[in-house]
C-alpha cells in the first residue's frame, strides 16, 4: 500500500491555532496603543512645560511691578 502524499496547499491541511493568533494579533494592538499612550503624553508634558514658563514669566511681572511701586512710593515720600 502506498501513502499517498496530500497535493495543494498546505494552509489547507495544517492546522490553524486561532488562539495564538488572536493573542499575537491582541499583543500588536496593545504595543500600538501603548506607543500611541507615550507620544500623548510626550505631547502633554511639553504644553505642561511651556503653560509654566508662561506662569513663571507672569509672576516676576507681577513681582517686578509690585516693586517698581514700592519704590515709587517711597521715592515720593522722600521728596516730600
Amino acid at each position: 500500500m502506498t501513502i499517498r502524499k496530500p497535493e495543494g496547499s498546505r494552509f489547507l491541511f495544517d492546522s490553524f491555532d486561532a488562539a495564538a493568533a488572536r493573542i499575537e494579533a491582541n499583543e500588536r494592538v496593545a504595543q500600538e496603543r501603548w506607543a500611541a499612550l507615550e507620544y500623548r503624553l510626550g505631547q502633554i508634558d511639553a504644553v505642561l512645560e511651556r503653560l509654566e514658563k508662561r506662569i513663571w514669566l507672569g509672576v516676576y511681572g507681577v513681582a517686578a511691578f509690585l516693586l517698581t511701586q514700592g519704590a515709587e512710593a517711597i521715592l515720593q515720600a522722600a521728596m516730600r
